[in-house]
C-alpha cells in the first residue's frame, strides 16, 4: 500500500500542477471547497468513541482482536452487521495510552469543529510528537491538513497512517478523495477499491467506485 501511495502521488503531482499552476496542494477554482463530510469515517470522527474502553485481557491483545474484527469486517453485507464491527474498530484505534495525548486529541477535535484549523494543527504537531506511533493523530493531522487545503502535506501523513494500520479504511478514503480532486480518477478508482476489500459496506467508497466506473464507461453519473 505505500508503494501505491508513493507511486500515486509522485504521477498525480506533476498532473496537479499542471492544472494547478505550479501548487499541487491548491484545488482548481472549479471545484468545491473540502469539507469533513467529505470523509469516511473514522477520519471524520472528530470525538473519541464515548465510555471506558473494554480491558484487554492476555488472550486478547488490541493487534489479534483488531485481526479478528477485520477478518469478520470483511465478510459483512450489510451496514447492520458492519455498525458494531466498526465501533469496535474504532475505539481499539482511539486508545493512545497516555492521557496527554487523549487531552490533546480532544482539544484538536473542539478546534477542528470551531474551524480553527491552525490551532488543531499546533496541538496535533506535539501529539504527533509525542506518540509518532499511534495512526489516530496522522490521521487527524491529514484530515486538518486536507480542509487546510494543503493536499501534499495531507498525503505524507496518510502515508504514516498506512505505515502504522494498512487497513485504515478512513485514510485510504481520504487518499482517494485527494487523488479524485486533483484529477487523478485511475489511482483514486483503485484505492476506493482497496477500501471496499476492508470495509465492503463502505458508503462513501461504494458511490465513489460507482461514480468513477460510469464515467469511465462514458455513462452520466
Amino acid at each position: 500500500m505505500r508503494s501505491f501511495l508513493a507511486l500515486s502521488f509522485l504521477m498525480c503531482l506533476s498532473v496537479s500542477a499542471l492544472a494547478q499552476e505550479g501548487r499541487p496542494d491548491v484545488l482548481p477554482p472549479e471545484a468545491l471547497p473540502p469539507s469533513l463530510d467529505d470523509l469516511d469515517a473514522p477520519t471524520t470522527e472528530v470525538e473519541p468513541p464515548s465510555g471506558p474502553a473494554p480491558a484487554v485481557t492476555d488472550n486478547e491483545t488490541p493487534k489479534n482482536e483488531l485481526d479478528g474484527l477485520f477478518t469478520e469486517l470483511a465478510k459483512v453485507d450489510s451496514d447492520e452487521q458492519a455498525r458494531p464491527l466498526v465501533s469496535r474498530i474504532q475505539r481499539i484505534w482511539s486508545r493512545s495510552g497516555s492521557p496527554t495525548v487523549d487531552l490533546l486529541m480532544m482539544r484538536a477535535a473542539a478546534a477542528m469543529q470551531a474551524k480553527d484549523y491552525a490551532l488543531a494543527l499546533d496541538l496535533l504537531d506535539v501529539t504527533v510528537r509525542l506518540a509518532p506511533d499511534f495512526p489516530e493523530a496522522w490521521n487527524r493531522r491529514a484530515t486538518v491538513n486536507y480542509l487546510r487545503e494543503d493536499f501534499g502535506r495531507s498525503m505524507v501523513d496518510i502515508e504514516r497512517v498506512l505505515a502504522l494500520e494498512p487497513r485504515h479504511w478512513g485514510a485510504m478514503s481520504g487518499l482517494g478523495i485527494i487523488l479524485r480532486r486533483i484529477g487523478c480518477d485511475d489511482e483514486a478508482l483503485e484505492t476506493f477499491r482497496q477500501v471496499l476489500k476492508i470495509h465492503p459496506v463502505s458508503e462513501n467508497a461504494r458511490k465513489a467506485v460507482e461514480d468513477m466506473e460510469k464515467a469511465a464507461a462514458g455513462s452520466p453519473i
